[in-house]
């Protein structure tokens, strides 16, 4: 088992999300990050839904009660074992009574640890993504024990070097395609929307992020339709909303663009005072 000594800013429990229970009125959930999750678990031979701890801004302290090993992916926050430096993107061996802990922020926003066979926490609706009123908790918090398999699930160890695309973490450039109800803005609502730079606001999080920056908006609401993460809604006050993993299952504001898988992932790792543009693919 592997103990929370210190919670982070936010830390859950994520997988790759509860698909099949849109019909519930239960959101997708999973890993905000996908390319960084799968990553992770593909460099420790898991099961590609495995669970891992996506943790944002700020790191968590956990200790070892068993054998095992371990991967760290997405932002880089310094992470060690037992004070001295470990690298992402590796597999890790961690022994009874070490100890990960993490430092400053250097880039991106959300890290993803890793476990061999992944976290065995209680699945819920055939996933362990933490979501409120879902799952008993909504994030980890200090004396919380994580069950595990131990290191014997892994078949094989990895020796092989993975270079990760540190673009992935810089772009400022989200591929979007257009929206069912992006042909009812006019001309020159069109164009601001993939010339305007946009600012994440302090608004942002798992559900939904905001930006600083607002469009004119003269469109009527549409009836409440079905949304998805990646959605870009436009309010009647003209606040752009990009709905993320956690974001409900239908809306009632125009739906103007659409991000690509690729594009959610980028925009996972962007924060507070980012800046992004919205690259119109089709």
């Amino acid at each position: 088992m592997i103990e929370v000594l210190k919670a982070g800013l936010l830390d859950t429990v994520q997988d790759s999300g509860r698909v099949g229970s849109q019909e519930f009125g239960v959101p997708f959930s999973g890993a905000m990050d996908n390319y960084s999750y799968a990553l992770a678990n593909s460099i420790l031979g898991n099961p590609s839904d495995a669970a891992v701890i996506e943790s944002t801004i700020v790191g968590p302290k956990l200790k070892f009660h068993a054998d095992t090993s371990i991967c760290i992916t997405g932002a880089q926050m310094q992470p060690a074992i037992n004070g001295n430096a470990v690298r992402n993107n590796i597999e890790i061996s961690v022994k009874v009574n070490d100890i990960l802990s993490f430092g400053k922020k250097e880039y991106g926003c959300r890290i993803y640890i890793a476990v061999a066979g992944g976290f065995q926490t209680k699945k819920v609706m055939n996933s362990r993504s933490m979501y409120k009123g879902i799952t008993d908790d909504v994030k980890l918090k200090k004396g919380d024990i994580l069950p595990i398999v131990g290191r014997h699930y892994v078949d094989s160890k990895m020796f092989s070097s993975i270079k990760v695309d540190k673009t992935h973490f810089y772009n400022e450039s989200i591929e979007v395609t257009i929206g069912p109800e992006y042909e009812k803005l006019d001309t020159h609502l069109q164009e601001l929307l993939v010339n305007q730079e946009f600012t994440i606001s302090v608004n942002s999080n798992r559900m939904a992020y905001q930006f600083n920056e607002t469009l004119h908006n003269s469109l009527e609401g549409i009836i409440t339709s079905l949304v998805l993460p990646g959605t870009i809604q436009l309010t009647p006050s003209g606040q752009v909303i990009v709905l993320m993993r956690d974001c409900q299952i239908t809306g009632g504001y125009p739906r103007i663009l659409q991000l690509t898988e690729a594009s959610i992932n980028v925009l996972s790792q962007k924060f507070l005072g980012d800046m992004i543009r919205f690259k119109r693919i089709k």
